[in-house]
Order: C-alpha cells, then structure tokens, then sequence
C-alpha cells in the first residue's frame, strides 16, 4: 500500500473504490462548512450555527476513523509484516495527534 519515494516521503495507493468514499466524505463537510459560511453571512442564530459546527466536527471525526482504519488494516499490517516494527511506534504517535 505504501511505497518510498525519492525523497523519502510515504504515500498511500488506495483502491478506486475507497478513495470514491473518502473524497465523497470530505465533499459533504465541504458543503456544510460552506453552510456555516453562509449562515454567519445571513446573521443566523449563534447556536443554530453552533449544532452545524458541532455537525462538521461529527463527520470529520467520522472520516478519521475510517482513514485510521483503512491505514490499520493495509499500512501497519504491511509494515509489521514486512517486519518494520516502528510501525507501531507511528501508529501511536499518530493516535496521540489525532486525539488532541
């Protein structure tokens, strides 16, 4: 899944399918940030913009858990196999960020 560039940088190849689910994921909270955008332009009740707010902070928790996911069951599982136990030292690190 994941590969070494030149410069030393990991990226991930992800199949056609799950990348149509991420990027369809990340167009939704798109659109609602463009809400909120629109609601504090139209002078809308604050907690009215703030239950949109706490909308956008759902999904993008919800996108997090299935990149996290995604990456658990293809990049780490590779890693370890391929014996790169740092892997989890990563992982960890990662969870630790995310988790702020």
């Amino acid at each position: 899944m994941e590969e070494n560039s030149c410069c030393g940088t990991r990226k991930t190849h992800r199949d056609e399918e799950q990348y149509k689910k991420l990027k369809n994921r990340l167009n939704r909270i798109e659109g609602q940030l463009r809400g909120i955008s629109n609601m504090l332009d139209e002078n809308a009740y604050c907690p009215d913009i703030l239950i949109q707010v706490s909308a956008v902070n759902s999904a993008l928790n919800s996108f997090n858990k299935e990149l996290l996911s995604e990456h658990i069951k293809h990049c780490v599982l590779n890693d370890i196999r391929e014996g790169k136990d740092e892997a989890v030292d990563e992982l960890t690190e990662v969870i630790r960020k995310v988790m702020k």
